[in-house]
C-alpha cells in the first residue's frame, strides 16, 4: 500500500483564513500506509510569498498540532506548507497536497479603521430602535490583485461590496466579552473590486451588544448603546503598493428596511422601506446623513478560532396544519434552530407573519415556554411584479413549528413547492463522531443529541435556543463537553469559549453561572461560586485535551483552574468540605418540583464537596502534564485530604451514602472517592439497587446524569446501565423519543405524559445537558473510546447488552478515522476495526486478554461472551 499523507491542517481551523496565530502549529494523517509502518520523522516544507521554499525536517513521531518551525508569520502574510514523511525504512512519501495558509491582522497598529453608524435621538430602552445601513463610495483606478476585507461590529453585520454579499457567515463577530475581545472576520473580496467606482456598505443589527439580553424583561445595551461597523478593505496592486478603505467619518448612513430586530423578538422587515442599489455603483446618497465615529480599542480585535455561524442545511415543511382556531400551522417535523426564509408574491403593502414554537397544545401554536421571547418575524410586500425572497438577517429561532398569517397565496400549495423552507443555523463544525445501533429507539435518541447540540452550539455554548436566555450556562457545557467533543470538533470554538471564561471570573477565582456575563435581576446576580457550574474552568479543558490532545489549552487555563480551587479551598478552609454558598447541585432532578429544580435527592453540598475533590485532582493532573511539580505536589496533597473529608462526611461504613440517592453514589465511584475496595463494591451494589426499585428510571439531573451509567458500568452492573437506557417510561431517555422528541428536553418530562406541557417556567424542549449519554453510547455501547490524549492512543471495548445485535462508532480523531462495528450472530461475535497511522490501538473483551491492534483495517470474529448478569 502506498504512503500517502493527507491535507495538512492548520491549528484547529476548518479553513486557515484571516487566522490570529503567528506560529500556528500543523497536523496531519495518513490516508495509506503499508502495514506495519511507523512515521519516525517529518518533513515541513514551507513557501511564503515569493521566497524560497524552505525545508524543515525534524525526528519524531508527532503529527498532531506539532510547532511551526518558520520565523513567526506577520500581519497579512500568506504560506504554502506541504509534509511529508518518513518511516524506519528511510524512504520518504511524496509531499502531501498543499494548505494555504493565511494571517489576518496581528497587531494592534495595523487598524485604522473606527466603528461607525448613524447617530439619531432614540429610546436606548427600546426593543423598536430602527437599524441603520451604512455605505461608502471609493474609485480605484485599476484593479487590485488581492482584496481583504477585515469587518467586525458593536451589533451585528453582514457586508456588501458592489451590490453582492461578502462572506456566507451569520450573526457576526458573535458573542464575546465585548469590552475585552471583539471578534473580526476576514474575506478575500478580489473578485469583487472593479476599475472605477465601487461601493463598500454593511446592514446592522441590535444582537448581543445592544438588544435585550435576559429574562423577567431582561436588560438592553448592556455592551453598549451604538449600532456601529468597523471595515477595513485592503487593496494590493501589482506593483505592491496598497491601498485602505476604512470606515471613518467620511461614511453614510440610512435607517434600514429593517424595522425592528432582536434576537430574542425576531425581525420585521418592510421591502417597502428598501433602496434598491444602496451597496453598487451609480446609487445617489446625498439624502444619506453623516455617521457617528466611536471608539473601539484595537487591542480588543481578536481573530476567530472557530468556524462562524452558517446555514448547513434546509428543511422543508412536513405537513400544514390547521388549528382549532384556524389558524395555519408549518410543521417542520423537526425541532430546529434558524430562521424560515419565504419566497411570496402579493400586493404592495401586504404583510406576512411567521410566529414560532417548539411544541403545539390542543393543537395551537404554544408559546408559554418562550417566556418573553416575541420569537416572530414578519415580511411588508414591496408590490413589484415577481416574487420577493426575504430571511431574516439578525435574528434566530428555536422551532419546530410555524404559525403563518397574511400568506397571500395558497399555503398548502407553495409550502409544497418550497417557498417556505426552515434554514438550519450553527457553528459550522467539523461533525466528528457518529453512532448507530440494531435498536432505532437509541439511534433516533442519537440523533436528537446530535440536533440538541447543533442548535445550541450558536457561536457560544448555550443552553436553550429559542426563550428568552439562550446564554452561555457553564455547567451545561462542563458535563455536556466529553460528548460535545464525540461529536463534533468543538477544539477551536470552545477553546475561544474559555479565554472568556478566564476574563469574566472574578479576582477571587469565582466562575460565573455564565458566560459571557449578562445582568439578572435576581439569584445570578452579583455572582457568585457554584460547584459543577464553576468547575469548568478546571474540567473542560481537560477534556478539550483528552479529546484534541491539545496542551495549549492547559496552559492557557492552568491559572483560571488554579484560582477556582484556590477559592473552593478558603471557603472550605480546614474542614475540606464545601458545605456552604448558593449551590444549585443536582439540578433537573426529576423529583426536584417544577419551580424548585435545584431541590434534588442528593445533598447539595455532597454535590459540591465532590467536585471540590474532582477539580483539585484534575488541576494536579494539569500541572503534572506541564512540569508544574511543586502545584502538582499540593493539589494532589490537596485531593486526598478532600476525599478523606467526603468519605468522612458523606459516606457511612457498610458503604451507603447518607444522600441514598444515585447522583450520590455516581460521584461518589466516578470522582473516586471512596477509600477502599469493600466500600466501593457496595456503593456500586447500591446504586445497581437504587436503579431497580426505581424501576430503572433515571433519578438524576445534570450532574448524575453524565456519569451514572459509568459508575454502574465500573462498578460491575453493566445490565443494570442497559436498563436505564432503554427504559420508556417517565423519566427516561427514551421517554422523550417516544413522545415525539427529536431534541433532548431540558427536564425529562417537559412534555407530561399526557401531552401537555410542564408547567414549570423553565421548560425547554431543546437542551443539550441530558444528552450527554452519547459519549457513553460510544464508548460503552459501541466500544470506542480515546486511552490517550488526541485519541493517539484507543480502546476498543465492547460491551454488547440490552438485547442489541449490533452497534457501531467512528471518529474522526486528529489521526484519521477510527472505527468500530460489531454484530452478534448466535455464538458468534463479528468485529470491524479501523486503526489510522499514528494510533496505538487495544481490543478488550469480556474473557479475552487484551489485544494490540496495528493500524489497518481489521475484520475478526471470536466466540460472543456469554450473557451479562449482575
Amino acid at each position: 500500500m502506498d504512503l500517502i499523507v493527507d491535507t495538512p491542517r492548520i491549528e484547529h481551523h476548518r479553513r486557515a483564513f484571516g487566522i490570529g496565530e503567528a506560529a500556528p502549529r500543523i497536523s496531519w494523517s495518513m490516508t495509506s500506509a503499508p502495514a506495519g509502518w511507523a512515521q519516525a520523522a517529518y518533513r515541513i516544507q514551507i513557501t511564503r510569498g515569493s521566497a524560497a521554499r524552505t525545508t524543515f525536517e525534524t525526528e519524531s513521531a508527532d503529527q498532531v498540532l506539532v510547532p511551526w518551525p518558520d520565523a513567526d508569520l506577520g500581519s497579512r502574510e500568506s504560506a504554502s506548507v506541504t509534509v511529508a514523511v518518513r518511516g524506519a525504512d528511510g524512504a520518504w512519501s511524496p509531499a502531501s497536497n498543499t494548505v494555504r495558509l493565511e494571517a489576518g491582522l496581528l497587531e494592534a497598529s495595523d487598524w485604522i479603521a473606527r466603528p461607525v453608524g448613524a447617530y439619531w435621538n432614540e429610546d436606548p430602552t427600546s426593543d423598536e430602535r430602527r437599524p441603520s445601513i451604512v455605505r461608502r463610495s471609493f474609485t480605484v483606478a485599476e484593479r487590485p490583485v488581492k482584496a481583504r476585507l477585515y469587518a467586525s461590529a458593536h451589533g451585528l453585520y453582514e457586508a456588501e461590496l458592489n451590490g453582492e454579499r461578502v462572506g456566507d457567515d451569520t450573526l457576526s463577530p458573535g458573542w464575546t466579552v465585548y469590552r475585552e475581545r471583539l471578534r473580526y472576520y476576514a474575506y478575500d473580496v478580489s473578485d469583487l473590486i472593479v476599475a472605477g467606482e465601487n461601493v463598500l456598505g454593511a446592514w446592522l443589527g441590535d444582537g448581543w451588544y445592544r438588544g435585550r439580553l435576559g429574562w423577567r424583561g431582561g436588560f438592553h445595551n448592556v455592551f453598549g448603546d451604538d449600532l456601529s461597523f468597523l471595515g477595513q478593505l485592503e487593496l494590493t496592486y501589482a506593483d505592491g503598493s496598497r491601498e485602505v478603505v476604512a470606515t471613518d467619518a467620511s461614511w453614510r448612513a440610512a435607517p434600514s428596511p429593517i424595522i425592528r430586530t432582536g434576537i430574542y423578538d425576531g425581525e420585521d422587515y418592510d421591502a417597502r422601506q428598501e433602496q434598491r442599489g444602496w451597496s453598487s455603483p451609480g446609487f445617489d446618497d446625498a439624502g444619506w446623513e453623516g455617521v457617528a465615529e466611536r471608539h473601539r480599542s484595537p487591542e480588543t480585535l481578536v481573530a476567530p478560532t472557530a468556524p462562524p455561524v452558517r446555514c448547513t442545511q434546509e428543511v422543508q415543511p412536513v405537513a400544514v396544519l390547521t388549528a382549532p382556531s384556524g389558524s395555519r400551522i408549518l410543521d417542520f417535523g423537526q425541532n430546529l434552530v434558524g430562521r424560515v426564509r419565504i419566497t411570496v408574491r402579493g400586493d404592495r403593502g401586504q404583510t406576512v407573519t411567521l410566529r414560532t414554537a417548539e411544541v403545539l397544545q390542543d393543537g395551537e401554536l404554544y408559546t408559554r415556554p418562550l417566556r418573553g421571547a416575541r420569537s416572530a418575524d414578519s415580511y411588508t410586500l414591496a408590490g413589484d411584479e415577481g416574487d420577493e425572497t426575504w430571511e431574516p438577517r439578525f435574528t434566530f429561532h428555536g422551532f419546530r413549528y410555524v404559525e403563518v398569517s397574511g400568506w397571500p397565496g395558497d399555503l398548502d400549495r407553495e409550502a409544497a413547492a418550497g417557498r417556505l423552507v426552515a434554514r438550519v443555523y450553527h457553528t459550522d463544525l467539523e461533525r466528528t463522531g457518529w453512532f448507530e445501533s440494531s435498536n432505532p429507539l437509541l439511534n433516533r435518541l442519537h440523533e436528537n443529541i446530535v440536533w440538541g447540540m447543533r442548535g445550541n452550539f450558536v457561536d457560544i455554548p448555550t443552553d436553550c435556543p429559542q426563550r428568552d436566555e439562550r446564554v452561555g450556562w457553564t455547567g451545561d457545557i462542563q458535563v455536556f463537553g466529553p460528548t460535545a467533543s464525540a461529536l463534533f470538533d468543538v477544539s477551536g470554538m470552545l477553546s475561544g469559549w474559555l479565554r472568556d471564561v478566564a476574563i469574566e471570573q472574578l479576582p477571587d477565582g469565582t466562575v460565573p453561572w455564565y458566560v459571557p456575563v449578562i445582568p439578572s435581576h435576581n439569584m445570578w446576580t452579583p455572582i457568585r461560586p457554584g460547584a459543577a457550574w464553576g468547575d469548568v474552568a478546571t474540567l473542560l479543558p481537560f477534556t478539550i485535551y483528552e479529546r484534541f490532545g491539545d496542551p495549549q489549552v492547559l496552559r492557557d487555563q492552568f491559572e483560571s483552574a488554579r484560582a477556582w480551587v484556590d477559592l473552593i479551598d478558603r471557603r472550605a478552609g480546614d474542614s475540606h468540605l464545601w458545605n456552604t454558598d448558593f449551590q444549585l447541585g443536582d439540578w433537573l432532578d426529576p423529583a426536584a418540583p417544577p419551580q424548585d429544580p435545584a431541590d434534588a435527592r442528593t445533598d447539595r453540598h455532597l454535590v459540591a464537596t465532590a467536585y471540590f475533590a474532582r477539580s483539585a485532582a484534575t488541576v494536579a493532573a494539569m500541572a503534572r502534564l506541564l512540569g508544574y511539580d511543586e502545584h502538582a505536589e499540593h493539589y494532589s496533597a490537596l485531593t486526598k485530604a478532600v476525599a478523606a473529608a467526603f468519605a468522612a462526611e458523606y459516606l457511612n461504613a457498610d458503604g451507603t451514602a447518607t444522600s441514598d440517592a444515585q447522583t450520590a453514589y455516581a460521584l461518589a465511584l466516578q470522582f473516586d472517592l471512596i477509600p477502599d475496595d469493600a466500600r466501593r463494591a457496595a456503593a456500586g451494589d447500591r446504586l445497581a439497587e437504587l436503579v431497580r426499585e426505581s424501576g430503572n428510571h433515571i433519578a438524576t439531573g445534570f450532574v448524575g446524569t453524565p456519569i451514572v451509567s459509568d459508575a454502574l458500568t465500573e462498578a460491575g452492573h453493566i445490565e443494570t446501565a442497559y436498563d436505564l437506557l432503554l427504559e420508556r417510561e417517565c423519566p427516561s431517555w427514551l421517554y422523550q423519543v417516544d413522545m415525539g422528541a427529536t431534541t433532548v428536553w431540558e427536564r425529562w418530562d417537559s412534555l407530561l405524559p399526557d401531552g401537555t406541557v410542564n408547567p414549570g417556567t423553565m421548560t425547554s424542549f431543546n437542551h443539550y445537558a441530558l444528552g450527554a449519554i452519547a459519549d457513553w453510547m460510544h464508548r460503552t455501547v459501541a466500544g470506542l473510546a480515546p486511552a490517550g490524549p488526541g485519541y493517539r492512543q484507543v480502546r476498543f471495548a465492547p460491551r454488547p447488552g440490552g438485547g442489541l445485535t449490533s452497534a457501531s462508532a467512528r471518529h474522526l480523531s486528529p489521526y484519521g478515522e477510527v472505527a468500530i462495528a460489531w454484530r452478534l450472530e448466535g455464538e458468534t461475535l463479528h468485529l470491524d476495526l479501523t486503526v489510522p497511522v499514528g494510533v496505538a490501538a487495544t481490543l478488550e473483551l469480556q474473557g479475552r486478554h487484551p489485544e494490540s491492534i496495528l493500524p489497518g483495517v481489521h475484520r475478526l470474529s471470536v466466540a460472543a461472551p456469554g450473557p451479562i448478569t449482575d
